[in-house]
């Protein structure tokens, strides 16, 4: 059977969705053309994309002008995408000594959006526009909801946030795109999200993956049943989760989660998403073309093994990026999906090459604790890490809350779970960990991306 049956949640109470039966394999596509074509065409047409991007950014962007004849290397240099390992990168920090829009490729005048990151780590990155740029977005977005099963006849709540960060706005265009039904909530007021998904029939959740366990959270404060509402599937991403995360979300709100990614350098959501097999996230190619290096080395790696994953935009008018250091780690596969989708495809990604806690010489990802927890009989997916130092020595501790009835129960249980998560954390990171277990809602929760890690370090004089 094809994906699991490929619309095995399309069907959910009075929610009946046929346009998923609508090919002979049971799988629908956005633009079949392109997210099923031949690798050897995708080479042809991502070839003669590349050439066009090169010399645009070339005699349009002075930085990489600059950085081309800092190489030795001029437009006519590059035939195809086997020249792309001889290119220079770009990373975040050259967006940022180009702030806000040096490194636009198109006058302001043809620019007719920007967005921007929020500065949290450092001077924003701004991202700009065009209206083919756009009409780009709404494109790989309509891919990516159709890769998920939701079509013309679903209603979709975006409670990604709207405003300067990608998420609502990328998607809110490309539903309407495919025609779904949006509900532009943004988010925030949970209490509302709940009432709205109850009663205008939501049946698509796009929001970050801890929103979407909160929203679970806090149905069943409110003793809101999963019968009692719409909801078949959740489009999930700007933040990493694990499968055990998914596991906890599908549960709680019967649904299928689906994972997307994305980010505001290479256009937003819609860079690559899962379908219904939910066995990598198929990347949009034709725009978009990967990489996976090494880090330490910067050489490019073999298909399936491990490194950082580097776009280079192909398409994109306003803010074209050469090889965009995306500092996530991940490792691509470019075998056919069983959906029958051709697009290589990512692996979730397994933590980032920069965000990487180093703790007495150990590199952490907070994913490797999270998948111990989520282990773990009687723990809530809620938990946060919290790395300090101590007379030069760093340290690190665990909140994590508990479910309710293990608080009333023996202090030697309590005990028990204690020790149980820290031998299995220490076992897996090889470094010493703190555990406190904590209430139900003790650990503030967020309407966006989660904070999951406190590094007190950042704070300490020099």
């Amino acid at each position: 059977m094809l994906c699991r049956e490929a619309g095995r949640q399309l069907q959910k109470g009075d929610n009946l969705i046929k346009e998923a039966d609508t090919t002979a394999a049971g799988v629908i596509y956005w633009n079949e053309e392109i997210e099923c074509i031949s690798r050897s065409d995708l080479r042809k047409l991502q070839s003669e994309k590349l050439r066009k991007m090169v010399e645009r950014i070339y005699y349009n962007v002075p930085f990489y002008r600059k950085k081309f004849d800092e190489a030795g290397i001029k437009p006519q240099d590059v035939k195809g995408v086997e020249d792309l390992h001889r290119l220079p990168f770009t990373t975040k920090q050259d967006l940022r000594d180009n702030y806000p829009y040096s490194l636009f490729a198109v006058p302001m005048k043809e620019i007719v959006r920007v967005h921007a990151s929020s500065g949290t780590t450092g001077k924003s990155t701004v991202v700009g526009y065009t209206k083919e740029d756009l009409e780009i977005w709404s494109e790989v977005i309509a891919r990516t909801l159709t890769c998920a099963g939701v079509t013309s006849k679903d209603v979709i709540q975006v409670a990604y946030g709207y405003g300067l960060f990608t998420g609502g706005l990328g998607v809110h265009y490309g539903a309407e795109k495919v025609g779904v039904t949006v509900i532009p909530i943004s988010g925030g007021n949970t209490r509302r999200q709940i009432q709205v998904m109850r009663d205008f029939g939501t049946t698509a959740l796009a929001c970050t993956p801890s929103y979407a366990l909160y929203l679970a959270e806090e149905m069943q404060d409110q003793k809101v049943r999963c019968e009692d509402i719409s909801l078949r599937v959740g489009i999930f991403g700007a933040e990493p989760w694990t499968e055990n995360m998914r596991k906890e979300i599908e549960q709680s709100l019967s649904i299928t989660a689906i994972d997307i990614y994305g980010l505001s350098e290479i256009i937003g959501p819609g860079v690559a998403s899962e379908c219904v097999c939910q066995s990598g996230l198929h990347i949009n190619e034709d725009h978009f073309i990967p990489e996976i290096i090494d880090p330490d080395t910067l050489e490019p790696l073999e298909e399936g093994e491990k490194g950082e994953l580097v776009f280079t935009t192909v398409t994109k008018e306003g803010l074209p990026l050469l090889r965009y250091r995306t500092r996530d780690l991940t490792s691509l596969t470019y075998e056919r999906c069983e959906c029958g989708r051709t697009l290589a495809r990512m692996r979730k990604c397994l933590g980032r090459s920069d965000d990487m806690l180093i703790i007495r010489g150990v590199n952490v990802f907070p994913s490797q604790i999270e998948a111990v927890l989520l282990e773990t009989s009687g723990t809530k997916p809620h938990y946060q890490i919290i790395v300090d130092r101590k007379h030069n020595l760093d340290t690190l501790s665990l909140l994590v809350e508990v479910e309710e009835h293990f608080l009333s129960d023996e202090i030697r249980k309590l005990e028990s779970m204690k020790e149980k998560i820290r031998h299995a954390v220490e076992s897996n990171l090889g470094i010493s960990v703190n555990v406190n277990l904590v209430e139900p809602k003790t650990i503030q929760r967020s309407e966006g991306k989660a904070k999951r890690v406190i590094d007190n370090r950042n704070n300490l004089q020099s």
